[in-house]
């Protein structure tokens, strides 16, 4: 196996952590009128956010699942979660989303 530098396994962790920056600006693309344009620190700015969002209402569904020794985050966990944390207007398009995929 390879071994790698310090600053590399910096790079790799912080790619870990992001979703990826042509997902985030696909998404925001979609959201704004055809001729508008999106600055790459706004891109940037996004992809931190919503990475951060979903640590934020995963950490908040795995405590829950910890509490009920449970190892497997379920749907059902991250509305839990979102109601919990405050997010209950986001919480009731995910139901929708949700039962549409049972």
């Amino acid at each position: 196996p390879a071994e790698f530098t310090e600053q590399e396994l910096g790079e790799y962790r912080e790619q870990d952590r992001f979703l990826p920056i042509a997902n985030v600006a696909r998404i925001m693309k979609s959201s704004v009128p055809g001729t508008a344009k999106i600055a790459k620190d706004a891109k940037e700015c996004v992809q931190e956010c919503v990475s951060e969002f979903i640590s934020f209402i995963t950490s908040e569904a795995a405590e829950k699942c910890a509490t009920e020794k449970r190892k497997t985050i379920a749907g059902e966990d991250i509305l839990y979660a979102m109601i919990s944390l405050g997010f209950e207007n986001y919480a009731e398009t995910l139901k929708i989303h949700l039962a549409k995929l049972r």
